[in-house]
């Protein structure tokens, strides 16, 4: 079998609306993954608006912003315990969201887009997406 053979190429949606965009990198479906393998995703947001705004029931995730600057809310759905973390690309930190966590990305620059790198433990299922709107 020659490279040309070897080597496989995915072809990708970006998704793109007024917020800014999504790309899944990894979709788990791919050939040659280990079974435990979830998604991989970017996602960009434009000054003052926000990604997420939901929470999973089962899936898990970890999130590390790539460039820009954001605001992550987070609501525990049993405790209803919340908590903001400031993120900033420039002291770089991954976040572990767990199942039955509230969140959302709000970009609060005045100038610049952010995007954010996520890994979930799932692959996609509109189920475990349930909207939550943060006050």
């Amino acid at each position: 079998m020659d490279l040309s053979e070897k080597i496989i190429s995915y072809k990708r949606n970006k998704i793109e609306d007024t917020r800014g965009w999504f790309l899944k990198v990894i979709t788990g479906k791919e050939t040659n993954l280990p079974n435990s393998t979830g998604e991989v995703y970017l996602t960009m947001a434009t000054p003052g608006e926000m990604k997420g705004g939901h929470y999973h029931p089962l899936a898990n995730e970890w999130f590390t912003l790539i460039t820009g600057e954001c605001l992550l809310k987070l609501e525990d759905l049993d405790s209803k315990e919340r908590k903001e973390i400031y993120l900033n690309a420039n002291d770089p930190v991954t976040i572990y969201v767990p199942s039955g966590i509230a969140h959302a990305f709000f970009n609060v620059s005045t100038n610049s887009d952010f995007i954010l790198l996520a890994y979930s433990d799932q692959l996609f299922d509109p189920v475990d997406t349930i909207p939550f709107t943060f006050v």
